[in-house]
């Protein structure tokens, strides 16, 4: 796309989710909207947003970070009562098919994560909310 030095491809760099946003955009595949969080703490702060999101019929979200270097992806939002807060966190390096969901689980590839201990609360994070229907959507996360 343009983004990256020459050496970049080919290379075993990753990219962030404001590079996945624009390879969406470029490659046509689902809107990536941004949503920039300067302090994991801050994200009790988004929950609202990111339950509005998959209420909505928004795709996964896809989470990265700069102390925080463990890559993420968010599948759903559970409020509880008070401040307790949980998060489906899925790990974007999963791969292959497993033989039954709970599978997954045992294997920690997928699984409800309290927000306070989920993130740290010193990294900055950005949030690539995808959805298909992103006219609709942006309505309702606005």
């Amino acid at each position: 796309m343009g983004d990256k030095p020459p050496g970049f491809r080919g290379s075993q760099s990753w990219i962030g989710c404001v590079e996945a946003s624009l390879c969406l955009d470029h490659f046509g595949g689902p809107q990536g909207r941004l949503c920039h969080v300067p302090r994991g703490a801050g994200l009790h702060g988004e929950l609202e947003r990111l339950h509005s999101h998959f209420a909505g019929g928004g795709g996964p979200v896809m989470v990265g970070g700069d102390a925080d270097a463990q890559s993420k992806a968010l599948l759903g939002v559970c409020l509880g009562p008070g401040t307790e807060a949980y998060v489906l966190v899925l790990d974007p390096h999963c791969w292959g098919a497993p033989k039954n969901p709970s599978e997954l689980q045992a294997a920690g590839w997928v699984g409800w994560q309290e927000v306070s201990t989920a993130f740290d609360p010193h990294s900055f994070y950005n949030l690539c909310m995808t959805s298909c229907n992103s006219e609709e959507q942006n309505r309702a996360l606005d």
